[in-house]
């Protein structure tokens, strides 16, 4: 690692290992990356050219449905699973430009992510970043930062963003989002975006995505691109939104902030807005 990265990185992060926060940063264009992740994302990008215009896409997903949540389904606290690096139009900059004083609690236990997050939100009464694991729903629910900020009696907005498949089928997912989802309030709204597995109805994108799959587990340990069935599963028992699960792009598309976007389909990012009834 160049001496200049080893005098920045704050104590207690492990260069020598590629970070899921930290590639996707660096998928997204951000500079708080090292070369371990630098190299694990560009052979990502020899199978997916298109990668970071994929983050882009769930960058701005992101944006739409917090700002629809905020706007129009009236939430006024967010819960933030597996918030990853600060970086443009984080969630409470979307959700507070609507309403101002919205609650946000972010959730994540990478080093890096927690030391820029707390930066970030250090001046900041509505916001703070919990350190937790999104595999322990009541240790994150019941935590005294968590329920500073957050009245599980009112409806809350669940988000997940690009976590869910970094968790194994063992462990068990939709189980876990069920946990999550029992201790809301009617009215709450869960939103996922998911990598996804299009299988025969686009075989070559099936294929990339098993690649991709592969790669990802070799060098971090985790990446699931799952079915439309499996990612269906995860919306049992809500009210899944219109226009479903699509891929990215295609959900409630607004042509004046995503002009990049239009006629892109990435068909390895799927995502949906559901309501607890």
């Amino acid at each position: 690692m160049p001496q200049s990265e080893r005098d920045s990185t704050p104590s207690g992060i492990d260069t020598t290992k590629p970070s899921v926060a930290r590639v996707y940063d660096y998928m997204l264009g951000g500079k708080d990356n090292y070369e371990i992740d630098r190299h694990v994302a560009q052979a990502a990008l020899k199978i997916a050219p298109d990668a970071p215009e994929a983050a882009q896409s769930n960058r701005a997903f992101l944006r739409r449905t917090v700002r629809y949540l905020a706007a129009e389904a009236g939430i006024r606290q967010f819960l933030d699973i597996g918030s990853g690096l600060p970086t443009q139009g984080n969630v409470h900059e979307v959700a507070q430009s609507v309403t101002p004083g919205t609650h946000v609690v972010y959730v994540d236990h990478d080093p890096i992510v927690l030391a820029h997050g707390r930066a970030l939100l250090a001046v900041d009464e509505t916001t703070v970043i919990v350190d937790a694991d999104a595999r322990e729903p009541e240790q994150i629910l019941d935590d005294p930062r968590t329920r500073s900020l957050i009245d599980f009696d009112e409806p809350v907005g669940l988000l997940l963003f690009g976590i869910l498949h970094h968790l194994s089928d063992e462990e068990d997912p939709a189980g876990i989002l069920a946990r999550f989802v029992r201790r809301l309030a009617p009215g709450s709204h869960v939103v996922i975006s998911h990598f996804h597995n299009p299988g025969a109805e686009h075989p070559e994108v099936s294929e990339q995505a098993a690649t991709a799959e592969k790669l990802f587990n070799e060098h971090l340990g985790t990446g699931r691109w799952r079915t439309r069935q499996e990612l269906l599963a995860y919306f049992d028992g809500l009210e899944l939104l219109e226009p479903g699960l699509v891929p990215l792009p295609e959900w409630r598309p607004d042509p004046e902030e995503d002009q990049a976007e239009l006629g892109i389909t990435y068909h390895t990012f799927a995502g949906g807005v559901a309501r607890k009834p």
